[in-house]
């Protein structure tokens, strides 16, 4: 998807953007097309084309509450607890134990039929990977066989970091029911084939300042996209 080729954005990488969209377009499953946003100049006209994008009833209600209430019954029937134990500032770590957690993850996430994507490897591991991965880098220009071969065992030693990585990326289930509202918008909600036009903006603010790390308060409805997002 090439729906920003003709931006020239200063102070934001392109393919982060690119990047950002895609998950937009699953989050509230609709598809821009190449050249579809060259005329949106700002992050209002931005937020104000997606929301015309979505084609489907709205409807004032709140959807990261319908999502704590998916969330909250499918770790109810994950671990065998009444819902009303759990809370919107349960900690993760209480609810689900180092022990037999990713297992436990995998149950939650087919009663709740959505990839939640929250643990991740330990941070020195991460380090130490990419501390080999720099060094095979440099490596190549010494030997090549040698430097090759040290990128392969880091790409392979990351990608299992990954699937058996046993750390919580967030702190609570309130930050999943976030996550969750974030990235899987519609299916989140009780009824999927409704929305809440007034919620939009705020969602795509959480994605902009969460996967671009940008400063919330300059994310105005005035922020020029075009040569950067500021205000």
């Amino acid at each position: 998807m090439d729906v920003f080729s003709d931006y020239k954005l200063k102070d934001v990488d392109k393919e982060c953007i690119e990047d950002l969209l895609l998950k937009v377009e699953v989050s509230f499953d609709i598809q821009f097309i190449k050249g579809e946003l060259y005329y949106i100049g700002t992050f209002g006209e931005l937020c104000d084309h997606i929301n015309n994008k979505i084609k489907l009833e709205t409807v004032d209600d709140c959807t990261s509450q319908q999502a704590f209430y998916k969330l909250r019954n499918a770790l109810s029937k994950t671990l065998q607890i009444e819902t009303k134990t759990i809370s919107v500032n349960h900690l993760l770590k209480e609810l689900l134990p180092r022990r037999n957690r990713r297992s436990k993850i995998t149950t939650l996430e087919e009663n709740l039929g959505i990839k939640l994507n929250i643990l991740r490897p330990p941070y020195w591991v991460t380090r130490i990977i990419l501390i080999a991965f720099l060094f095979s880098v440099v490596g190549l220009f010494f030997n090549f066989q040698i430097g090759f071969a040290g990128l392969m065992c880091s790409i392979i030693g990351f990608w299992i970091s990954i699937k058996i990585g046993n750390e919580f990326d967030l702190e609570s289930v309130g930050q999943v029911a976030e996550k969750m509202c974030r990235e899987n918008y519609l299916q989140s909600r009780r009824n999927p084939k409704t929305f809440n036009r007034s919620e939009i903006e705020k969602v795509l603010i959480d994605w902009f300042s969460l996967h671009l790390s940008l400063e919330r308060s300059k994310l105005t409805k005035d922020a020029i996209l075009q040569v950067g997002i500021k205000n």
